[in-house]
């Protein structure tokens, strides 16, 4: 399978998440080997300087998976980059995250490859937007309100840009600008290139084991310049062109 071309990647960073993580696989395993839209479809873990078992865990399973692929960084370098490490890494036409946590449910993959097969190129991303969120109450107002001043300055239609479960188009994903925290505005960056995204409901679920690897307000502090950053980014995209090659 190493070179070998599939219909679907999915890319899952992770630290410290060896209790959920083989849960994880084992349903999304269950998910897509009977879904005939992800043909030959692989799994990508970015173990991003684990400190506890996940690397042996996702090793072992590996052994009896071959859809299975497992990158590991030499030490914590961030959500952000675990993505990037597994897109760059990815062969899948279309490319999907989950977190590690769990809280994301596979069941609905199959649900966000309908959508590009049948919507058309001009389809860039579908967005899974929760229900019932099992967030703190903290924790889940200051997320609306985070959304709220996105949804705003970016115009990006995305209600609630931080769920973890997103699919691609692999060549949108790679047209756009790379920066830490860069996965807080996806939506926001495929519209920039000029591509419509569609979205789904999904009901949230609790994490099994573990505890969250971010705060509220450490968020917070990063997502202001961030905003900022990604406004300035969307106004220097003036024209989009519609582009053709001349053929004798």
């Amino acid at each position: 399978m190493a070179e070998e071309k599939c219909a679907l990647s999915v890319l899952i960073p992770c630290k410290d998440e060896s209790e959920n993580i083989g849960i994880l696989i084992d349903e999304i395993d269950e998910a897509l080997t009977p879904c005939a839209l992800a043909a030959n479809f692989e799994v990508i873990i970015i173990d991003d300087g684990s400190e506890d078992n996940t690397f042996q865990t996702v090793a072992d399973l590996k052994k009896t998976r071959p859809w299975l692929r497992l990158l590991r960084h030499s030490k914590c370098a961030g959500q952000s980059a675990g993505l990037r490490t597994g897109l760059l890494a990815s062969r899948g036409g279309i490319v999907a995250l989950l977190d590690g946590d769990g809280q994301n449910n596979p069941i609905y993959l199959p649900r966000l490859l309908e959508i590009f097969d049948k919507e058309g190129a001009e389809v860039g991303m579908v967005a899974g937007q929760r229900l019932k969120r099992t967030d703190g109450f903290i924790k889940k107002h200051a997320s609306r309100m985070a959304n709220g001043l996105r949804g705003w300055m970016l115009q990006d239609k995305a209600r609630d840009s931080g769920n973890g479960l997103k699919a691609f188009r692999r060549h949108v994903w790679l047209a756009l600008p790379y920066f830490d925290h860069w996965h807080r505005f996806l939506p926001a960056l495929v519209v920039r290139e000029g591509y419509d995204l569609r979205f789904i409901d999904v009901v949230d679920r609790q994490r099994r084991f573990g505890q969250s690897k971010y705060g509220v307000f450490d968020r917070a502090l990063v997502g202001i310049l961030d905003l900022i950053g990604v406004w300035w980014l969307r106004r220097r995209r003036r024209v989009i062109p519609s582009v053709s090659e001349y053929q004798d």
